[in-house]
């Protein structure tokens, strides 16, 4: 969702319609689309000047996976 999230922003912009405001797309991300707005930023060419996307997802993505790393080890 965060990727056509990214894609309809985009598309947006470049009509000079309403967009999607930041804080919508960063509520995204932090509920589990962080990836896909990620690979939305590059695949789009969009918002990957603005620190807090440049810089704020790549770390969220990376809370993910240490957190998920250490889920994966309470099973074993």
């Amino acid at each position: 969702m965060a990727f056509c999230l990214m894609g309809v922003d985009k598309a947006r912009a470049k009509k000079g319609a309403w967009r999607i405001p930041e804080r919508n797309l960063i509520l995204s991300a932090l509920f589990g689309g962080a990836p896909g707005l990620y690979l939305g930023m590059y695949l789009f060419r969009h918002k990957t000047m603005h620190p807090l996307f440049r810089i704020g997802i790549p770390v969220l993505i990376l809370l993910y996976v240490l957190a998920g790393g250490g889920w994966m080890l309470d099973i074993f």
